[in-house]
């Protein structure tokens, strides 16, 4: 009897029985640390500019570090391969510990690292490698990090489970913020050039050890059964290619465009310090207010669809940011004030992840749990890596070209209207539409 026991053991897969919440925060926790780790990057940019490329021309030297700040997004393709196929293969746990130690390792050598005044030519060279790091580790983290929340997820709740991913970016981004703030209060400018950036990749780099022991406890959820998929099941005699490829492609296209707006969003606090000539503080501060507006309107637009779906969510959230988007920068632009940065930004923020949030379970429901992390991590790498880790250095390449102040509106509406297009000819993959599901049926 024991060798049956153990056979069934070895050969039945683990059902699907709810995941503690304390895990899933712990998931969720994770990838908000990562994310804040690559990210206070683009908050000092001038300063890291200052730091380790400096030039006699301001621009030049923000350019020099916003193409840095890009490199990272090159090998986030080449991290989603690696690390994601280990998620797939040996689990979503492993791939997550790894992920987070290579991302806290690199930012501790950045907020170390001595400037270009120091050792020269070695500094914006060291740059590059930790920004190249960096990537590595974030291109496997967003694809293992999904698989997870998707799969511990109740499947009537896999809308809002998914959404803590791009909760968890707000959450990072508002204490990305608000560590500026506080810096920026703290410190003359003189200082916070000098030295005071530093202090926000060394926090960062103190997560390490709580980001670890939160990893480890996870448990893995590659092995557990799966119920109610939406995905295309692969046809005899049709290639993946073929059965899957209409949506990937159509899904590249609709994070593109979301990550252009989260980088437009993102950009704000360089483009009110560098463009338009606000203090720090007022810099700093839109950031925190985009990301907690969009805090609030991902996880409400992420629970919503589980209920209508997620293309009506997606859709009308797309169109309603489309139409305000060029009145918003022209407000922002001609009055010239804090408070209409703040509120501008902020009303955009609000459509801009309610629209976004779904495909983040849209894009995990479309795949195979086989090939789950790997595919959300290439998928999701690419796009970011060709649209969102360019947009910044474009948007201001196009402002010291044209002097156009409103380059940014022009970017974002362009990027969102090929999202919308691309939002409306998707397929729905709510479980409660396709299946008929309802909000509260039993697993």
């Amino acid at each position: 009897m024991s060798d049956v026991a153990e056979t069934l053991e070895t050969t039945v897969p683990e059902v699907h029985r709810p995941v503690p919440a304390r895990h899933i925060l712990a998931a969720t926790i994770g990838n908000g640390l990562e994310f804040y780790d690559f990210t206070t990057y683009a908050y000092f940019a001038t300063q890291i500019g200052h730091a380790f490329f400096p030039s006699q021309s301001g621009m030049v030297s923000l350019l020099a570090s916003l193409a840095v700040f890009g490199v990272g997004f090159v090998f986030r393709p080449i991290g989603g391969i690696v690390l994601g196929g280990y998620g797939d293969r040996v689990g979503r746990r492993p791939a997550l510990v790894v992920s987070f130690t290579l991302m806290a390792l690199s930012i501790l050598a950045m907020a170390l690292l001595p400037a270009y005044a120091t050792i020269g030519i070695a500094a914006p060279i060291l740059v590059v490698v930790f920004r190249i790091v960096q990537g590595f580790a974030l291109g496997g983290e967003v694809g293992s990090t999904n698989a997870f929340l998707l799969e511990a997820a109740p499947v009537e709740s896999r809308g809002l489970f998914a959404t803590f991913q791009g909760a968890s970016q707000n959450v990072a981004g508002i204490i990305g913020g608000g560590v500026g703030v506080i810096l920026s209060v703290a410190l003359d400018l003189a200082h916070l050039d000098a030295w005071g950036w530093r202090i926000a990749f060394i926090l960062g780099a103190l997560t390490l050890p709580f980001g670890l022991i939160l990893r480890r406890s996870l448990p893995e959820t590659l092995h557990r059964t799966e119920t109610h998929t939406t995905h295309a099941p692969t046809e005899e005699g049709r290639s993946f290619a073929e059965t899957h490829g209409r949506q990937i492609a159509l899904l590249f296209f609709i994070f593109a465009s979301g990550t252009i707006g989260t980088y437009v969003f993102g950009y704000m606090t360089t483009y009110a310090r560098t463009i338009l000539n606000m203090d720090p503080l007022a810099s700093f501060a839109v950031t925190v207010v985009s990301n907690l507006v969009g805090l609030v309107a991902g996880l409400a637009a992420g629970a919503y669809s589980d209920r209508v779906g997620r293309k009506p969510v997606m859709i009308w959230s797309r169109l309603l940011m489309i139409v305000a988007a060029y009145p918003v920068f022209l407000l922002i632009v001609r009055a010239h004030s804090p408070l209409a940065l703040l509120a501008g930004i902020g009303f955009l923020s609000f459509f801009s992840s309610a629209s976004q949030a779904p495909t983040y379970a849209v894009l995990g429901e479309s795949l195979p749990k086989s090939f789950r992390a790997t595919g959300f991590s290439v998928i999701y790498a690419l796009a970011i890596s060709i649209f969102g880790g360019s947009t910044q250095f474009v948007i201001t390449w196009i402002i010291a070209a044209t002097g156009d102040k409103l380059a940014p509106a022009w970017y974002l509406l362009a990027a969102s209207t090929i999202g919308l297009i691309a939002m409306i000819l998707t397929e729905e993959t709510a479980p409660a539409k396709v299946h008929g599901l309802a909000r509260n049926s039993s697993l």
